[in-house]
């Protein structure tokens, strides 16, 4: 039902709006304590505090060490599932802001837009294009939304594997680059020289060929294994 009254909707100037909003939105550009962070998804996913599990008494008083939500030293199955709670706040949040921006035409204007140019490079539709996105800065994100576009029928099962390769290399890639990765950029060596003789810019460069690399490393092996190609879903015929 979903399907056919996407093939039904026009693209607007509303719909591209809500698209440049979503990219906003989700890429990370805004992700700051600045006032301007209420249009980034990590600012308003927010973050669990911390949780007092000791109390020392030292010479300057008492003094209480902290530990997150999921507490210290858990292990197996329990463990597992306290790691698994703290997905669900993202995983809620991502998809009702989808929900939003496809009802704005978001989803519409992705696919329009975008298929031309992600057809040939992995065989994935343009309305995957918000959830590619996504991925660049949260996982749990744009695996959430991934499965949705599948359970919706905007993608096929083929698309979804290949889709899920390009996100399961380098995961929330961005994100993970400039909070950890960054840092080797900053050392030297003892001659003053940079310790690593590459610019960030090359690197995140490099992440992103690779991911493509990847997933169409990936489609080949289901062109062997699986046979011929899917045909595109109709929606994409008509928006390319």
């Amino acid at each position: 039902m979903l399907q056919d009254s996407n093939l039904e909707r026009k693209v607007t100037v509303g719909s591209y709006l809500a698209l440049a909003f979503a990219v906003v939105f989700f890429s990370g550009l805004f992700q700051s304590n600045q006032w301007y962070g209420i249009f980034d998804f990590t600012t308003l996913n927010g973050a669990f505090g911390e949780v007092v599990y000791s109390v020392n008494e030292t010479d300057e008083g008492l003094e209480a060490a902290t530990t997150s939500m999921r507490g210290k030293g858990g292990s197996g199955a329990r463990d597992g599932f306290l790691f698994a709670l703290t997905l669900i706040p993202t995983v809620m949040f991502a998809l009702g802001m989808i929900n939003v921006l496809e009802h704005y035409g978001a989803l519409d204007a992705a696919r329009k837009l975008l298929t031309p140019l992600l057809r040939p490079i992995m065989t994935i539709p343009g309305s995957a294009g918000l959830a590619l996105i996504a991925s660049l800065q949260s996982a749990d994100a744009g695996a959430a939304m991934t499965r949705q576009l599948k359970d919706e029928g905007l993608i096929t099962e083929r698309e979804a594997d290949i889709f899920t390769m390009f996100q399961f290399s380098a995961g929330a890639s961005i994100v993970n680059f400039f909070s950890s990765g960054a840092v080797l950029f900053t050392l030297t060596l003892s001659d003053g020289r940079l310790a690593v003789p590459s610019s960030m810019g090359l690197a995140v460069g490099m992440i992103f060929i690779f991911k493509f690399v990847g997933a169409n490393v990936f489609r080949v092996y289901l062109a062997l294994v699986d046979g011929k190609e899917e045909k595109p879903l109709p929606s994409e015929e008509k928006a390319a």
